[in-house]
């Protein structure tokens, strides 16, 4: 048939091969589910195929048994703007070792193609690859450090541009778009899918933390740096290489104040657990135009199993009322795995946060973690899962004003 969808696995020299007979299949929570052609798409361009060390591919049968495949199961690392809807079916051995942290995507073959289990959620041109790590990025990286001479923040983002390749570090070299600035090396939560900061026992860190604290200067010198010059300009503050910026309030809400004494043009954002609810006020009221809220579930039990904070949902919350309270635009960085967000339980607690909290956006972001690392600390599912295409689109239905994208959006002010 036309749209036959057969499994796929790596040979022992990497070589990628479909098992004719074998249906591909994809993982929903703990769960090897048979894939449709509704649930996939072609591979984008500007995703990575990755193999999954000691976890073999598994297929179904025509009967309607998975099967073991003798070879390795694999991931696809899809591009900004794509949301998964399975991740890769697999058997564990029982060596194997912790997985890196990437969110790893469902693989299959269609119409002699490679496909992944995805949908495109959000249009931005922005974020294509293309536009990042080009030749003449390390030029453009020494011509700031020079213009901005002795900012230990431009230091720390030039590391972050040439080393993690970091797009949002990369735009403030770009003089375009967002551009992060990292302010605060300590946190007040101890994710378990930190991108900065991991025990030495565990997977890597993709990025470095920051090891100092800038000072309200630094911070004012590059937010009206890029501001003044930057196309559809956005500084943000909480990026992939620090902490909580809100336990930074004073140092940014003075860095905010110097950055609008002298321009208004841009936009003034901050990435945020929102934990701390008296630095979200301090900040707020120095002038923040937008907050983007880190967040996983809006159930207390599951909150603090992924957390592992300080605080908990409640002062979140109380946060993004007062944000909300005081005109700033709230979207909300929902950190997704299928078959744990589009549990029934997870739903219905949403809906209710969304009446309570009429935030403006959520952007969801394919959680990156090992699947069963992930699985193991978080609580076992009440309820079955609806699907991640149906979990959007009970919240896109009931909350019209909800944009459901991936990316932080340009807001005039």
């Amino acid at each position: 048939m036309a749209d036959t969808i057969t499994a796929v696995y790596a040979a022992a020299d990497g070589t990628i091969l479909d098992v004719p007979g074998l249906m591909g299949m994809g993982r929903t929570g703990e769960e090897n589910v048979p894939l449709t052609p509704e649930d996939i798409i072609p591979l984008p361009g500007g995703a990575d195929l990755m193999l999954l060390p000691d976890r073999l591919a598994v297929g179904q049968t025509a009967e309607g048994e998975a099967l073991p495949i003798e070879g390795l199961a694999v991931a696809a690392i899809l591009p900004a703007g794509y949301t998964r809807l399975f991740l890769p079916a697999y058997v564990r051995e029982e060596k194997a070792e912790r997985l890196p942290l990437y969110g790893y995507t469902a693989v299959v073959v269609c119409r002699d193609k490679l496909c992944c289990a995805a949908v495109y959620t959000d249009e931005n041109d922005k974020w294509d690859p293309v536009h990042y790590n080009t030749r003449e990025l390390a030029k453009l990286v020494k011509r700031t450090k020079k213009e901005l001479k002795g900012n230990r923040i431009v230091e720390q983002v030039g590391g972050c541009s040439l080393n993690w390749h970091c797009c949002t570090a990369q735009n403030l070299f770009y003089r375009r778009w967002e551009c992060g600035i990292p302010t605060s090396p300590a946190c007040n939560a101890n994710c378990i899918g930190c991108i900065s900061l991991q025990p030495a026992e565990c997977c890597p860190s993709p990025q470095e933390r920051i090891h100092f604290r800038p000072t309200p200067e630094e911070i004012a010198e590059v937010g009206i740096y890029h501001l003044s010059v930057a196309p559809d300009a956005i500084i943000s503050f909480g990026q992939g290489c620090e902490g909580e910026p809100s336990l930074a309030a004073d140092r940014i809400a003075e860095g905010i104040k110097r950055i609008r004494a002298k321009t208004k043009r841009g936009q003034i954002n901050m990435n945020s657990n929102a934990g701390w609810t008296e630095g979200i006020k301090t900040i707020v009221d120095a002038g923040l135009d937008t907050i983007r809220v880190s967040i996983i579930s809006a159930r207390d039990e599951s909150y603090d199993a992924y957390y592992r904070a300080s605080y908990h949902l409640a002062d979140v919350r109380a946060s993004i009322r007062y944000a909300l309270d005081h005109g700033v635009y709230v979207s909300l960085n929902l950190l997704y795995f299928p078959g744990f967000n589009d549990r029934e339980e997870e739903l219905a607690a949403w809906q209710a946060f969304f009446r309570e909290l009429p935030v403006q956006m959520i952007q969801v972001r394919n959680l990156n973690i090992d699947p069963d690392a992930f699985l193991a600390v978080m609580p076992k599912a009440k309820g079955k899962a609806v699907g991640t295409k149906r979990f959007l689109k009970v919240l896109s239905d009931e909350f019209p004003q909800l944009v459901i994208g991936s990316f932080s959006h340009y807001v005039s002010h």
